[in-house]
């Protein structure tokens, strides 16, 4: 997954300040050809627990499995993606491992004195940032939301270590039955991909205005897509795969237009690190503005649609030229 390129980006920045390597773990069933990918990105060392039993995620032998790495190679830090899986498998390998675990962090960084990490995260929901340290348990643990931190440039000359781990796996240790694995297609997409942003908050009205946040993303181009608040979200305005925030999605579009958002804590941490951030809102002490690096004070009901006739205008005026 994504997740894990970002990862190796953030481990490596960490790394540089340690003075230390960074490994990636690559755990399934015949994955050895995909180490190199890994060292494209970053990865000095890659460990590779291969086995027929590790061929779909469960569980129990993936556990075991990363237990046994990091046992073996006795990391200072470990950092796991805050997806469904990441979420499942790190409380239980921190568990028999002894040692903490952070979840859900949006900032990491060490301290040069220390040598700390120290792992921020939302608390209070949402309404402050707290930082968390693990001061006496090795490894230290994190897991990360996809989108937050930014991968190294891929580097196809790269190289590194490779070591298979051996583990011995029972019958005992797969404690399910995979009866049948289906894959449903997405019904949207995924805007952690997307270029550019336009999204809608609840000063934009009502579920009608969703159409123009679409047209202005079409006028734009390829790789455009419509996100939302949670305020949207929640009075049923719009798919909850496409909220950006907290408890929504974290993105770094190039582009991200706030429509009508006031810019609460949840959401902007959810999308303060995108590249260039235009905010568009009646009020002009609306705290989304502290993070814009171009604010409109207006309407977005009327701002959104000159937008797009203007920016339509200006390609038509162009291929002219």
């Amino acid at each position: 997954m994504k997740v894990g390129i970002e990862l190796l980006g953030e481990a490596s920045r960490l790394a540089a300040v340690l003075g230390q390597k960074v490994g990636a773990i690559l755990i399934g069933s015949s994955v050895y050809e995909k180490a190199a990918v890994l060292h494209q990105y970053g990865a000095d060392l890659v460990v590779v627990a291969d086995n027929p039993m590790l061929k779909e995620y469960v569980t129990e032998p993936y556990a075991k499995a990363l237990t046994a790495v990091i046992r073996k190679y006795e990391p200072e830090i470990v950092l796991f993606g805050a997806t469904s899986i990441g979420r499942d498998l790190a409380p239980r390998v921190s568990c028999r491992i002894k040692t903490g675990l952070t979840a859900d962090c949006t900032a990491l960084h060490i301290d040069p004195e220390t040598r700390l990490l120290h792992m921020t995260r939302p608390a209070f929901g949402g309404n402050i940032m707290a930082e968390i340290l693990c001061k006496t348990h090795r490894p230290q643990m994190a897991t990360v939301r996809p989108g937050v931190m930014k991968p190294l440039k891929r580097n196809a000359s790269r190289t590194g270590v490779v070591e298979v781990l051996d583990i011995k796996f029972e019958k005992a240790d797969m404690n399910i039955e995979i009866i049948k694995i289906s894959k449903a297609e997405k019904a949207i997409a995924d805007i952690t991909d997307a270029k550019c942003l336009i999204s809608g908050g609840r000063g934009i009205g009502g579920p009608e205005f969703f159409d123009k946040l679409r047209d202005l993303a079409d006028a734009i181009g390829p790789g455009s897509e419509v996100s939302s608040s949670r305020a949207a979200v929640e009075a049923g305005w719009i798919d909850k795969g496409r909220q950006v925030g907290q408890t929504g999605k974290t993105v770094r579009p190039l582009l991200y237009m706030a429509c009508g958002i006031s810019g609460t804590i949840q959401h902007l941490v959810g999308m303060e690190s995108s590249d260039f951030i235009i905010a568009i809102n009646k009020d002009e002490t609306a705290p989304i503005f502290g993070v814009a690096d171009l604010g409109i004070v207006g309407d977005a009901q009327t701002v959104v649609p000159k937008l797009a006739q203007a920016i339509r205008k200006k390609k038509e005026q162009k291929y002219v030229d």
